[in-house]
């Protein structure tokens, strides 16, 4: 998760919305990003979607089934279907998200009877760390 909160600080130096993902198979990092959604003009380029994306490359495969994702904030409705289609083993998240979160807010994306895949997911890590990082984001934005 460290290494996810550092991407999420090299977005937001970026002018990013301060979010990191890294993706983890057999304890090797294989694919990390951040936000790029301003820089790519892609609304698409959440940190999730571009870590998947590297890794998929990295593996020459678009299932990462024994693959590991780390991000600093709940995933949204569709980083959450991506990493339900790329059959992400593990999602570990540092701050919920009550409104744009999609695991344990909102729609609650795995627990319904049309998802593929469900990963187990673990959530509260490093949370407090990756809460103030987009708190102070906003906050300099606001000021």
């Amino acid at each position: 998760m460290m290494t996810a909160l550092d991407e999420a600080r090299a977005a937001g130096t970026r002018g990013e919305v301060p979010i990191g993902a890294v993706v983890v198979r057999n304890g090797e990092v294989i694919a990390r990003a951040g936000n790029r959604t301003r820089e790519f003009n892609d609304a698409t380029a959440h940190a999730e979607i571009v870590a998947i994306r590297e890794a998929s490359a990295t593996l020459g495969d678009e299932r990462l089934v024994d693959a590991d994702l780390y991000v600093t904030l709940e995933p949204c409705t569709m980083c959450a279907g991506a990493i339900s289609f790329a059959r992400i083993r593990r999602l570990y998240y540092g701050a919920q998200d009550p409104k744009g979160g999609a695991v344990e807010s909102g729609v609650r994306f795995y627990a319904s009877a049309t998802c593929h895949h469900a990963p187990e997911v673990y959530s509260g890590i490093a949370e407090t760390e990756a809460a103030e990082i987009l708190r102070e984001f906003f906050r300099e934005r606001r000021d």
